[in-house]
C-alpha cells in the first residue's frame, strides 16, 4: 500500500488549499483514512479523519468549520480542504489509512502513511 500526498504549497493566511491523498495497492474506500500534521519541534497531532463511507468524521478544535475532508472513491483519492488558513496551520501533513472502516484519532491506529506535503501560511 502506498499513499501519495500533494497540494501543499505557499499561502497567505485567509487563503486556501487543498490536499490531495491518491492510494495505490488497495481499494482505499473500504478503509477509514486520516490527516496529521507536525510542525517543527512539535509532535505530529491529528487533524481529521473520515470513515470508509465517508458518511462519519472528524476534526480537531482548531479546524473546525475551515478544514473538510472528503473523499473520491472512483479516483482513490482524499482529500482535505483547508479554508481561512492561519500561520498555526503551518506544518508538515500527512495523510494515512488504517485497516479499520471506522475513524479513529489517534496516530499508532493508522497502518500506513504518505510522505507528507508542506503547507506554509505566511502571516
Amino acid at each position: 500500500v502506498q499513499l501519495q500526498a500533494s497540494g501543499g504549497g505557499l499561502v497567505q493566511a485567509g487563503g486556501s488549499l487543498r490536499l490531495s491523498c491518491t492510494a495505490s495497492g488497495r481499494t482505499f474506500s473500504n478503509y477509514a483514512m486520516g490527516w496529521f500534521r507536525q510542525a517543527p519541534g512539535k509532535e505530529r497531532e491529528f487533524v481529521a479523519a473520515i470513515s470508509y463511507s465517508g458518511r462519519v468524521t472528524d476534526y480537531v478544535d482548531s479546524v473546525k468549520g475551515r478544514f473538510t475532508i472528503s473523499r473520491d472513491k472512483a479516483e482513490n483519492t482524499g482529500y482535505l480542504q483547508m479554508k481561512t488558513l492561519k500561520p498555526e496551520d503551518s506544518a508538515v501533513y500527512y495523510c494515512a489509512s488504517r485497516d479499520r472502516p471506522y475513524i479513529d484519532n489517534t496516530e499508532r491506529a493508522y497502518d500506513y502513511w504518505g510522505q507528507g506535503t508542506q503547507v506554509t501560511v505566511s502571516s
